[in-house]
């Protein structure tokens, strides 16, 4: 890791220097809420934004998106071929966690070619932020990213103190050495400060410790059916979450029955469909049972790290106002 400085009043000139660098993306405030769009200039950035509704990983695995098309008379297939380089800006610690989770699965356990290739066209860029009263990443560990970033700016009283953590990001900060100053004793100590001052500003807090046992052994909890009730069934708290990775595929067949395309889009274990199979049989036919599923995934280690990183969207955007961390103070009866 290498640490420089980008005083304040270089920060126009070097946002400024992304453009050289692809389609510049960062925090919009878009009505109430925040979200990820091109943008030309910083006065469009919102960076005291607590969270985007959709999270970043929209860039790897878009919502809907095209394959291939194919024609069958003529027996070959053309795939969806992008390119296009882009720098996201302004990402928040815990969806930097979020992606380098995805990486797990759309690079090594699955690989997936179109995944793999928007990630290496991506310049992301990290950016200190301030939990709200929905944030719990300091109880999850990812408050802080220790990589999956190519830069990553923290605020200090003058300007930023900049990690840079990749050889992408190294060429960036070389390429602009003119805005750069070397990091001084007190950017030290303002970073110090600042971090610390942070980490005391978390209000929620969950605690992590035996979950995957505890929600094991809830199974057969009445707790599942008291948020199922209440649960509408719709998917959002998959959707906007960072960490959600399940898609289907579908053919769209043209007209001429010889012609289509193969897409693929965003998919939620919290619909019926998506336990639905072959024969009508569905592995998950109750809201119960999509409910539990979908807590017991959230809180599973299989990547080595928890699957929630504490982001607080599930909660701020669930129209039934199913709390995340209520439910699991539940499991493990810290509240009744």
């Amino acid at each position: 890791m290498i640490y420089v400085k980008l005083p304040r009043e270089n920060f126009t000139a070097f946002f400024e220097s992304l453009k050289n660098y692809g389609k510049v993306y960062g925090p919009v405030k878009i009505s109430e809420s925040y979200g990820f769009k091109e943008v030309s200039n910083v006065a469009q950035l919102s960076l005291e934004y607590p969270r985007t509704m959709i999270p970043p990983k929209k860039f790897f695995v878009k919502p809907k998106e095209r394959i291939f098309e194919f024609d069958e008379e003529k027996m070959e297939y053309r795939e969806t071929v992008e390119n296009t380089e882009i720098v996201i800006f302004g990402i928040h610690p815990c969806d930097i966690n979020a992606i380098k989770l995805i990486d797990r699965v759309y690079i090594n356990e699955m690989p997936d070619k179109y995944y793999q290739k928007r990630r290496e066209n991506a310049l992301l860029i990290g950016v200190s932020c301030h939990p709200d009263e929905y944030c719990f990443c300091k109880s999850t560990g990812t408050s802080y990213a220790t990589d999956g970033f190519d830069l990553f700016l923290h605020e200090i009283n003058d300007g930023y103190l900049v990690r840079v953590a990749t050889e992408k990001g190294h060429k960036v900060i070389t390429q602009n050495k003119h805005l750069i100053r070397e990091v001084e004793a007190r950017d030290m100590e303002d970073f110090k400060e600042n971090e610390r001052k942070r980490l005391t500003e978390f209000k929620l807090e969950l605690n992590i410790s035996g979950l995957q046992d505890m929600l094991e052994l809830s199974h057969d909890r009445a707790i599942w059916r008291e948020y199922a009730d209440k649960c509408f069934g719709c998917g959002t708290c998959n959707l906007v979450c960072p960490t959600c990775r399940c898609y289907d595929v579908v053919d769209c067949v043209n007209l001429d029955l010889k012609t289509g395309e193969r897409k693929r889009k965003w998919d939620s274990c919290m619909l019926r469909k998506h336990g639905l199979v072959a024969g009508g049989l569905n592995f998950r036919p109750t809201r119960v049972e999509r409910l539990r599923n979908r807590f017991n995934c959230k809180g599973s280690l299989r990547e080595d790290m928890m699957n929630c990183v504490g982001c607080g969207r599930c909660t701020v955007y669930c129209p039934a106002d199913i709390r995340y961390v209520e439910v699991l103070q539940k499991v493990r009866g810290e509240i009744k």
